[in-house]
């Protein structure tokens, strides 16, 4: 009733707070902290996340969150990104004025300092570090991504009063060994630690590490660390008996320092490797001590044989997930080594292992019946035969992708349909073997199917699609990019079949006219993103049918669509309220448009 506050005078803290805890989005939140100043009050003690971009005066923001909601607990702070603030800070008249005021003061006067660079005003220095750890005592997740004005110091800050510390993310940090050596004493809560290109790290900051909370580390990650060598893998092996998790990219790792870990982190589930250094001799020791892998993932490696592979398939019978990528001296040998030992596989990913062929995934299919997604990357050598075998025992499979596979043609897509029939994603990229046929079979058998993408597969047309609209109803993403054959047809029969498409890429189909855009606009009323760039025949007609009807629309590409007019791009920006990012040629919008579309226009720069 109107006058009457019926939730306030009802409602316990409590259960305000609670509900305030449940919203998922922050826009919701903020919404709710102008309601009134019990709302405003309540919400400062519910939120325990906040992020942080790239900003003027980041050191003087983060004290401004610090004394804002004082029960933070996970701090994002990520300068490759921009950042806008908290919406009370920007409409509330009285204290907000004044923090705003003092911001802005406290700007001009970093930017006054002898030596302050413009770049270095939008980076957190260790003022700012020294301000999270003032302001979040509670804190147990802090990630400073590309934060190189942060150092040693201000890290050792966080340290010493943030000691229930859980996640520390410095990727891209130039922090040194100091501060690595006070986390170490200060966190001995510490589960993940994220140390990617820190390149200001040596062996002692990390040895150090490793021997103050080396028994809680679960997680480590360490690329393009120069100055990190076997010495610190051997302090990892020696202290860290909990590690489940070990991402490992570097130049000056060899066998030492991988044997360390695997000798002493027997818990160790997860390993990624890319270390050219490495050889069978540290891969086999992983089979052999590292019995609870479950994930298996390595880069480039060009020194290791089948017989690495061999010990994982023998040692490792829990592995679920495997990615090969650019490993050229692995063959069919190794892959059935692991179809034999890993029956529990459910991931399989081999990209770019030239020597791997049609056996090494027949064995796969005959052995792996748990394998839920395959991804075959510039597979030249894999045919037909092995997607016919995935198709017969493979049946959970939901996932195929497949790029650059030149001799896997329609048989092995009706393989994969006719006995897959959970199939969920089809990703399929410049397979010019692939036609109608396979993909009138997914259309005719997979009706689970949501995602669709078959990008420049010529001999792929308007009949496919038509069974796809009429088998698959659940379908939200379709790319058929640079497939000539399809049409109008086509796409109007995903139109009229697929209600729920939210994403759609017919870009390069040059047959394709507004007659099958007015029909999108008609039976897909949750398009959210649409790519229509190199449509030659789309004009600002068969668009405005699009976004009448499309009113959730929040992207549109229409570069290189000469029908496409400086009215058509209007009328995009002016009927589409959720409007993110429109990419079209500069030469194309008009003065009142860009006023009216600000940031949410990207440019495509060319002379008509």
């Amino acid at each position: 009733m109107k006058g009457h506050d019926f939730i306030n005078s009802m409602l316990p803290d409590e259960l305000i707070l609670e509900i305030f805890r449940n919203l998922e989005s922050k826009s919701s939140r903020d919404a709710c902290s102008l309601v009134c100043r019990r709302w405003l009050t309540l919400e400062r003690f519910s939120r325990d996340t906040i992020r942080i971009g790239a900003s003027g005066s980041p050191d003087a923001l983060v004290d401004l969150l610090a004394r804002r909601f004082p029960n933070v607990t996970n701090v994002y702070i990520d300068e490759r990104l921009s950042v806008s603030l908290p919406v009370d800070f920007g409409r509330r008249r009285n204290a907000s004025h004044s923090s705003l005021s003092w911001l802005r003061l406290h700007f001009v006067s970093e930017r006054s300092e002898a030596g302050a660079s413009e770049s270095d005003s939008y980076c957190i220095s260790d003022a700012g570090l020294t301000a999270v750890a003032d302001g979040f005592s509670n804190l147990e997740k802090l990630s400073l991504i590309w934060c190189s004005n942060a150092t040693s110091a201000g890290l050792r800050s966080v340290a010493e009063k943030c000691r229930f510390l859980k996640s520390l993310d410095l990727q891209g940090c130039y922090v040194g060994d100091q501060g690595l050596v006070a986390i170490g004493k200060c966190c001995r809560q510490l589960e993940v630690l994220n140390l990617r290109f820190c390149e200001g790290l040596t062996d002692t900051g990390l040895v150090e590490l490793a021997l103050g909370c080396g028994k809680t580390l679960k997680w480590l990650g360490v690329a393009a660390c120069a100055k990190i060598t076997d010495t610190s893998l051997e302090a990892v092996g020696s202290h860290c008996s909990s590690l489940e998790t070990l991402s490992l990219d570097s130049e000056f790792v060899q066998n030492k320092g991988v044997l360390a870990v695997a000798k002493g982190c027997s818990l160790l589930r997860n390993l990624s490797l890319q270390c050219i250094n490495v050889t069978d001799e540290a891969l086999t020791a992983v089979g052999v001590f590292c019995s609870s892998l479950e994930s298996l993932a390595l880069f480039s490696f060009q020194r290791f044989t089948d017989k690495s592979l061999c010990a994982i398939g023998k040692g490792c019978k829990k592995l679920k997930s495997l990615m090969l990528s650019d490993c050229y001296f692995l063959s069919d040998k190794g892959l059935e080594a692991v179809a034999a030992g890993c029956s529990e596989l459910a991931h399989l990913e081999v990209n770019g292992c030239h020597n791997i062929g049609t056996y090494g995934l027949e064995s796969i299919g005959r052995s792996c019946m748990r394998l839920k997604e395959l991804a075959l990357l510039y597979c030249q050598k894999v045919g037909d035969e092995a997607l016919s075998e995935v198709g017969k025992g493979c049946k959970y499979l939901e996932a195929l992708h497949l790029v650059d596979c030149s001799i896997i043609g329609d048989d092995a897509i009706y393989s994969i349909a006719t006995g897959c029939r959970n199939l969920k994603r089809l990703h399929i990229r410049r397979c010019y073997e692939v036609g109608s046929k396979g993909i009138i079979a997914v259309g005719s058998n997979c009706k689970y199917l949501t995602d669709l993408s078959i990008r420049f597969c010529d001999r792929v047309g308007d009949e496919a699609l038509v069974a796809i609209g009429q088998g698959c109803p659940f379908l939200r993403h379709l790319n058929v990019s640079g497939c000539h054959q399809i049409g109008d047809n086509g796409i109007i029969a995903i139109a009229r079949g697929c209600p729920q498409l939210s994403y759609l890429d017919v870009s390069v189909l040059q047959n394709l006219r507004d007659m099958a855009l007015a029909e999108v606009g008609e039976g897909c009323p949750l398009l959210k993103d649409i790519v229509l760039s190199h449509c030659r025949q789309i004009t600002d007609v068969g668009l405005d049918r699009l976004v009448k009807r499309c009113r959730l629309l929040e992207s549109c590409h229409m570069v290189y669509c000469p029908g496409i007019t400086t009215a058509g791009v209007a009328t995009v920006i002016s009927s589409c309220t959720n409007m993110k990012k429109v990419l079209i040629e500069k030469a194309k919008v008009s003065e009142r448009t860009q006023r009216r579309a600000g940031s949410v226009i990207s440019y495509l720069c060319v002379d008509l």
